[in-house]
């Protein structure tokens, strides 16, 4: 039996990281000195929590 997989352009350019947030995420992996953080192919969720986690560290750091 043999699967057909239906590409759907919408769905997979609404679940990609937007523009803002790849600018984003890149200058706080920069930052925060953690490259590997980026990744040009996430998600828009997984994009979100990463910035969401570099923005906590780089707020903890500059506290002390």
């Amino acid at each position: 039996m043999q699967v057909q997989v239906r590409y759907d352009a919408k769905v997979f350019l609404a679940e990609q990281m937007t523009r803002a947030q790849s600018l984003r995420l890149k200058r706080l992996s920069e930052e925060a000195y953690q490259p590997a953080q980026y990744a040009r192919d996430l998600s828009s969720t997984e994009a979100a929590r990463r910035i969401q986690v570099l923005e906590a560290e780089i707020e903890l750091a500059n506290s002390f």
